[in-house]
């Protein structure tokens, strides 16, 4: 199997096909809410969570089982596809459906009938850490997630909203591109990961503007 592509993609409003209604289609269902997507779920039974997700209009949903043709209404680059069914046959020809249409498709713990796998995650704010074996060990990437956690506190999300502010004053006013990259470095050398941690926060304004002063003055 070739080395994939790592890739971030922006999925509001972005249609996406859940094929199942067990307890790890819910779990896709879950994320896919979380960053803004449109999802419809195909399946003759579903969970009480993805029923309770139906009943309040978050979730699109069709009480049947797959049918050859539900593919029609997705519009390719557009569209993602997951199918997480204990039926090797429908997830099988829901990946070749797929393949035909130029939909990228998931079949869950299935990877040579998978055109994209989903990473294990790591999430601060802005900052997002994606793990992946390839399909080739799920729970090393969730092992690997669990020591990053550790690592990236939720500190790191205040720390990048600052970064993120003094780097568009950066760009604003400051034109010298080598200035840019001592400042930018400099701003990452400072304590202010332990101040926020230690939740100083009146301390870590005064440091930024300090060090912003010193440039942009």
């Amino acid at each position: 199997m070739d080395h994939l592509y790592p890739i971030y993609l922006k999925l509001n409003q972005v249609k996406c096909l859940v094929i199942g209604g067990g307890s790890v289609a819910e779990r896709k269902v879950t994320t896919l809410l979380q960053y803004g997507a449109r999802v419809l779920v195909i399946a003759p039974d579903i969970t009480i969570g993805l029923n309770e997700r139906v009943l309040r209009g978050e979730i699109e949903y069709w009480s049947r089982s797959y049918q050859s043709g539900d593919l029609d209404n997705l519009e390719v680059g557009r569209s993602l596809v997951f199918v997480a069914t204990n039926q090797p046959e429908v997830n099988h020809q829901v990946f070749r459906e797929c393949q035909a249409r130029g939909i990228l498709v998931n079949v869950v713990d299935d990877p040579v009938h998978c055109s994209f796998f989903v990473p294990a995650i790591v999430r601060r704010g802005s900052l997002c850490l994606a793990i992946s074996t390839e399909g080739k060990s799920p729970m090393l990437a969730r092992r690997i997630r669990e020591k990053l956690e550790k690592e990236f506190g939720p500190e790191y999300e205040e720390f990048l909203n600052i970064l993120g502010e003094c780097r568009q004053k950066i760009l604003d006013r400051v034109s010298d591109e080598r200035q840019r990259r001592k400042l930018f470095e400099q701003l990452l050398d400072m304590d202010l990961l332990e101040l926020i941690r230690e939740k100083k926060t009146d301390l870590v304004k005064e440091r930024v503007s300090q060090c912003l002063s010193l440039w942009l003055d």
